[in-house]
């Protein structure tokens, strides 16, 4: 029987999910871990190829690696990174975005402080430059570590570096930018790249012929594996962002308000990321706190608190604003009252983004699959409800590296039939 693995490196910890033909899960594997050093990141991939047993090591087929959207590194030509990576939401490209609106079309994807391009404008202008040969992204240097092909990514990481996701190739304008660096090859997520290194196939016993694929976002691996598949149907992603994904007939991009859309075959998986999430929840909450006090709220009643709860200045969406300030104030005593306040709050903020997708013209929502670990709190899942005025269902599977395999399996298999 064959198997396929996929990884999912999210902003709280790496994942692998390995599936079958059916795509049952056969056995699943974490690794802890915060946005640390790419030594680390290499630690994280090794740990859990180990981690899965033997005997279905040697029967995987086909593995695909997702990472967190705009999380980008620069690499020397064999391949070692040249400096720290720059993690998703960091925001040191707003000093390059004039420079970027003189060439990038109007409200376009990439005019935003923590886009890849921005993030690799940024570093053109940094020292450590000129001893880059390639631009990568989280999952296209993981992938290169099992398959050893340097240059390679998918155009759902590709999106936000200028990579027109329509026509299928750089634009020109994207072009006058003159960055002296070798940008990825951009291929279709799950497409089959090169079979893993022998070195790696004989250490972790593989078969040899088991193919390394294109990858994927942590986010869109994570609607694969909701089990949405038809436009108005979305998936919000309660991990330590916010991250929103509607299924589209029409394809949504302006960023003035952080809005972009994925290909997703013949459709258009459209939505934002907000700061906004489960990392701010954990900065006042542990997780038996969260799960104690979520059970006192009366979920039936809105919060009187207007919260825009943030960990540091800064959104991406539904609000693109890199100064906007947290708001946190005023904080009741009573801590059912604050953590209600704080549901509610990043709640309202999930609403205001599906209606600002609809009233950019994506097609009418009619229901909310949840991903992430936000999706096991059933006090903010009726708060969400309400909000929305939609149903809010839990996703077939919850979690992206099971996303990630099925991208593996299909792509892998679709080739397959076609040849």
């Amino acid at each position: 029987m064959n198997f396929y693995l996929g990884i999912d490196y999210g902003t709280s910890g790496a994942r692998g999910i390995v599936i079958d033909e059916a795509a049952c899960i056969q056995t699943e594997v974490r690794y802890p871990m915060e946005m640390l050093a790419t030594h680390q990141w290499n630690s994280a991939l090794w740990s859990l190829l180990a981690e899965i047993p033997e005997s279905l090591r040697r029967e995987i087929k086909a593995i695909a690696i997702n990472g967190t959207s705009s999380t980008v590194l620069l690499c020397d030509a064999t391949g070692k990174p040249v400096d720290v990576p720059l993690f998703y939401n960091d925001g040191r490209g707003a000093v390059v975005l004039e420079q970027l609106r003189s060439i990038a079309p109007s409200n376009h994807t990439v005019l935003s402080a923590t886009s890849s391009l921005a993030k690799l404008l940024w570093m053109s202008q940094q020292p450590f430059f000129r001893e880059a040969k390639y631009f990568l992204h989280q999952a296209d240097w993981l992938a290169f570590l099992l398959h050893g092909q340097l240059g390679i990514s998918d155009y759902h990481n590709a999106l936000k570096l200028g990579y027109d996701v329509e026509e299928l190739k750089y634009p020109e304008w994207l072009e006058k930018l003159q960055i002296p660096i070798q940008l990825p090859q951009v291929l279709p997520p799950g497409t089959p790249i090169a079979e893993i290194r022998p070195e790696i196939a004989i250490k972790f016993r593989f078969r040899c012929d088991c193919l390394v694929c294109a990858g994927t976002t942590d986010s869109i691996a994570a609607f694969l594996a909701s089990g949405a598949k038809s436009p108005g149907e979305a998936v919000t992603s309660l991990g330590s962002t916010l991250v929103l994904k509607l299924l589209s007939q029409k394809r949504l991009e302006d960023a003035r308000y952080g809005i972009y859309s994925h290909r997703l075959g013949d459709l258009w998986l459209t939505g934002g990321a907000s700061n906004t999430g489960g990392a701010v929840l954990q900065q006042f909450f542990t997780n038996a706190e969260l799960e104690s006090l979520s059970c006192e709220i009366d979920t039936s009643k809105a919060s009187e608190l207007d919260y825009y709860p943030l960990l540091k200045a800064g959104d991406r969406f539904p609000i693109n604003d890199p100064n906007l300030p947290p708001r946190l104030e005023p904080r009741p005593d009573n801590p059912v009252e604050f953590l209600h306040g704080l549901l509610e709050s990043i709640a309202r903020i999930e609403a205001h983004g599906y209606e600002l997708l609809q009233q950019m013209g994506a097609d009418k929502l009619n229901l909310v699959y949840t991903a992430g670990g936000g999706a096991a709190n059933s006090t903010w899942t009726a708060i969400r409800g309400r909000c929305l005025k939609v149903p809010v269902a839990s996703s077939v599977n919850t979690e992206a590296a099971y996303g990630t395999a099925l991208l593996a399996m299909r792509r892998v298999e679709t080739g397959k039939q076609k040849n």
